[in-house]
């Protein structure tokens, strides 16, 4: 059989498989060993074996579960709702500061956790109330949890861009580096909507008060005293300083990722045992379950992902692939259009994980002849993806939003996301056209990087 039709039965196989509803780690991994089975001499399945295994003991994935834990930590705690509080405390005066307390929350827990299920799940679970209570239409406070969670993968220290930065044999800092300018850019973008959207809400409610009808609770006013709001510092100050910490031991070159992971999850669970008393077994199995059960699930996924990539390596499907896109001969940035588009789609069924790992292979050889500065491409890729969380049919956002609002229908939920997916295509837009976004940081910190 041909390379394409090789290819064609791997791709028919893979989407079979994950349309049965069996999990994305045990799809990929039976697809690949039953092509394997297949196509492979025997002797070559210790090579594939053994490269797997050694892809799987990088010291930069150990990060990954030393980062869910001090996720875990800090989301199985109070912390993400004290956060939530305070940011409110400081923004009521600013017209939907409630709104844009929790676009804040989102980003500072998400550089905290890196994880965008723990976000939603942490802010969202104190801040989704509070903004229903007053007066917030449940679509607008499902959609401001649901896309702030996403800054999870963007915002170091982000799991997803661990994955990219091993799949693109990046730099790992220069990578974390170029995330934080989109993301701070989002947050803008987000909480500039929030401000907006509350505006319209709050004008319908205040016309139909006028005609003689019921005071809506988004037109009381909250207010808080000076003392009352630097009253709410004391037990955020600390976490904000182990991400400050933390930051500096990672760019300042005083750890490697992995021991600044180690070092985050460790004074993490130290400040949760001084500040909230989490120091008990019966108060820590929560956090350690949740750790454990992530972590298997993610490492599972990568370690079937990655022999999915090397089979279709091997059976010279992706090169095919990649040879193919290169001779379309297709523009500079219709390449970059057809390959994101691409991810969109794939954003449909599958989460980023697997979307790194399962392209990676194919569109960065075409990405790096047309002269695409691959750290760039991890960002813009990464905000793409973040599309694929708050977009049926996956959409594990909204799901998590589900778990966390059962009262809000889930057709709410879906309308409520969808401006920020487009303020999300606006960023890629403007990294597009404003690269400098992304890279200026990176090179200020770090130097150019001759590898483009």
């Amino acid at each position: 059989m041909s390379v394409f039709g090789i290819g064609l039965a791997y791709g028919i196989a893979t989407l079979v498989v994950m349309f049965s509803g069996m999990p994305i780690a045990f799809a990929l991994g039976a697809v690949a060993v039953v092509f394997m089975g297949i196509y492979m001499p025997a002797a070559s399945l210790d090579t594939v074996t053994q490269n797997v295994y050694e892809e799987m003991a990088s010291i930069t994935l150990l990060s990954i579960p030393l980062f869910i834990l001090k996720g875990a930590a800090i989301g199985k705690s109070r912390a993400g709702q004290d956060l939530y509080s305070a940011l409110h405390a400081w923004l009521h005066r600013v017209p939907g500061g409630l709104g844009v307390a929790n676009v804040f929350a989102c980003a500072l827990f998400a550089a905290m956790a890196g994880s965008s299920p723990a976000t939603c799940s942490a802010i969202g679970s104190a801040g989704i109330p509070e903004m229903r209570k007053r007066g917030y239409s449940g679509g607008f406070a499902a959609g401001i949890i649901a896309a702030g969670g996403t800054l999870g993968i963007l915002l170091p220290p982000s799991i997803t861009m661990i994955l990219f930065a091993v799949a693109a044999e990046k730099s790992l800092g220069r990578l974390f580096l170029a995330g934080i300018g989109p993301g701070l850019l989002l947050v803008s973008l987000f909480g500039v909507y929030a401000v907006i959207r509350f505006r319209q809400e709050y004008a319908a409610a205040e016309a139909i008060y006028k005609n003689g009808g019921p005071e809506a609770a988004i037109l009381a006013r909250d207010e808080y005293t000076l003392a009352e709001r630097f009253s709410v510092l004391p037990r955020v100050i600390p976490f904000v300083l182990l991400l400050t910490g933390v930051m500096i031991a990672l760019y300042g070159g005083y750890a490697t990722p992995s021991e600044t992971a180690g070092l985050g999850g460790l004074l993490a669970l130290a400040l949760i045992a001084a500040i909230y008393s989490v120091w008990r077994p019966s108060d820590l199995a929560p956090i350690l379950k949740s750790t454990i059960r992530e972590s298997t699930m993610l490492m599972m996924i990568i370690g079937m992902s990655l022999l999915y990539s090397y089979v279709m390596s091997y059976l010279h499907i992706s090169q095919s692939a990649a040879e193919s896109v290169v001779a379309m001969h297709l523009p500079r940035w219709g390449l970059l259009f057809a390959v994101l588009v691409m991810v969109v789609v794939l954003g449909f069924f599958l989460p980023p994980v697997s979307i790194i790992l399962m392209t990676a292979p194919i569109i960065l050889p075409p990405l790096r002849a047309a002269n695409f500065d691959i750290i760039w491409f991890g960002v813009v890729m990464t905000i793409v993806m973040e599309m694929g969380l708050i977009h049926p049919p996956v959409g594990l956002n909204i799901f998590v939003i589900r778990n966390v609002a059962p009262d809000i229908p889930l057709r709410e939920v879906i309308w409520g996301t969808l401006p920020f997916v487009l303020l999300m295509m606006l960023a890629v837009l403007l990294l597009c056209f404003v690269p400098g976004i992304s890279t200026a940081l990176p090179d200020l910190v770090m130097g150019p990087d001759g590898s483009r």
